[in-house]
């Protein structure tokens, strides 16, 4: 494998952590050109002493004489801001890992693109918020874009003999979070510290409550029609509480090909990582006579609407997608500072878009704008569910 160049947004989260972890265990094969970090200033300082990155940037430009005075003596160069981090994010490099989460990491990634290489991207917003600006800035630069999300990165896997004019349908699995086994009205009162603890995954705040409600699916429905070009109908949710299989694909031939791994983020991570070869990881083995069983249900979309809302949102077209994205933002973040309850997420969602509708959104200055509508109205929802 030839020395791959790296850029790495988003260093400091959850899936940045986890690519530096398969990094350190392949340093022949890769060397950091730039590191992105968020508020974790020394945990970004360290990341940089141990890979010594040509540019290491923090996102918030107050931080910066932080990250300088941590890494003193080491002469690395540095820098802060959002003027920083486009800039960090537009330098050339092999592959760029785009996970800044949240509408925060759409500009950064937009930047990416533009050096027309390997684009690993785990923030929705992308497609979710940006859709067609984002794709055809893809298809402009030449860019190749690898789904790191377990799910997407399955149907990629299982895509691989690349017949994908022969596809009737892919299956994207749910593990159905914590509450699967809750009526409608017992998910009423459920608390923040409930909906945190996934039975499976480890992951935020943010995209545990988003399991919990099955947004995070909503999105993901949302962000295959686009990446694979698939009309709604052709995508299907199943309930698979072990999370073994993460993606199924049928073929007009009647095969059924899946992709199954342990719920674990290192390894769609080193797939995109390595790609179109493999590496190791020391991600746990698969060991299905252990688990013995794999139970698979349909959801019910009255428990869980997100998934109406879904093929709501891709029938509306334009920017209905990037106002569900915001609004549910604002949403999840009232219900983690106990603001408004759990079923009322959904329904600030809905009612933001039924204000706001699908408006045009044909270039990045015009989805930010609409994100920040969308954002306030859901923020005057919220208020109002609160009082």
């Amino acid at each position: 494998m030839a020395i791959k160049n790296l850029s790495v947004l988003g260093s400091t989260g959850s899936v940045g952590t986890q690519t530096l972890d398969i990094v350190a265990q392949h340093r022949e094969h890769f060397s950091l050109r730039v590191l992105v970090g968020g508020k974790n200033v020394a945990l970004l300082a360290d990341q940089a002493r141990i890979f010594r990155p040509e540019l290491t940037v923090v996102a918030d430009e107050n931080l910066l004489p932080e990250l300088r005075e941590r890494l003193a003596g080491s002469n690395l160069a540095t820098g802060g801001g959002r003027a920083a981090v486009l800039e960090a994010a537009g330098a050339k490099a092999d592959w760029t890992m785009s996970a800044i989460t949240g509408v925060i990491g759409l500009e950064p990634a937009m930047a990416a693109v533009t050096h027309g290489g390997t684009i690993a991207f785990a923030n929705k917003e992308a497609l979710v918020s940006a859709g067609e600006v984002f794709l055809s800035a893809v298809r402009k630069a030449g860019a190749t874009l690898l789904p790191v999300d377990s799910e997407h990165n399955a149907i990629m896997q299982a895509m691989a003999d690349g017949n994908d004019r022969s596809i009737e349908k892919i299956i994207l699995t749910a593990s159905g979070g914590p509450f699967l086994s809750h009526t409608h009205e017992e998910m009423r009162g459920v608390a923040p510290e409930a909906a945190l603890r996934h039975p499976v995954w480890s992951m935020g705040a943010k995209i545990s409550i988003d399991s919990a409600t099955m947004f995070n699916k909503c999105l993901e429905i949302i962000e295959a029609a686009r990446l694979f070009n698939l009309a709604s109908e052709q995508i299907e949710v199943l309930i698979h509480p072990q999370s073994v299989i993460h993606g199924m694909v049928y073929f007009s031939d009647g095969s059924v090909l899946a992709q199954l791994g342990t719920p674990d983020m290192r390894i769609p991570i080193a797939h995109t990582l390595a790609w179109p070869q493999r590496i190791f990881t020391t991600a746990p083995r698969l060991d299905l006579a252990a688990i013995q069983k794999l139970e698979f249900c349909a959801p019910d979309e009255t428990q869980f609407p997100a998934l109406r809302l879904a093929r709501e949102v891709l029938a509306a077209g334009a920017g209905a997608s990037t106002v569900l994205n915001a609004a549910n933002e604002i949403a999840v973040a009232a219900y983690l500072a106990k603001k408004i309850g759990f079923l009322d997420i959904a329904a600030i969602v809905e009612d933001v878009l039924a204000a706001l509708g699908a408006p045009a959104v044909p270039d990045l200055q015009t989805v930010l704008a609409v994100d920040e509508a969308a954002r306030k109205t859901a923020a005057q929802r919220t208020t109002a569910k609160a009082a």
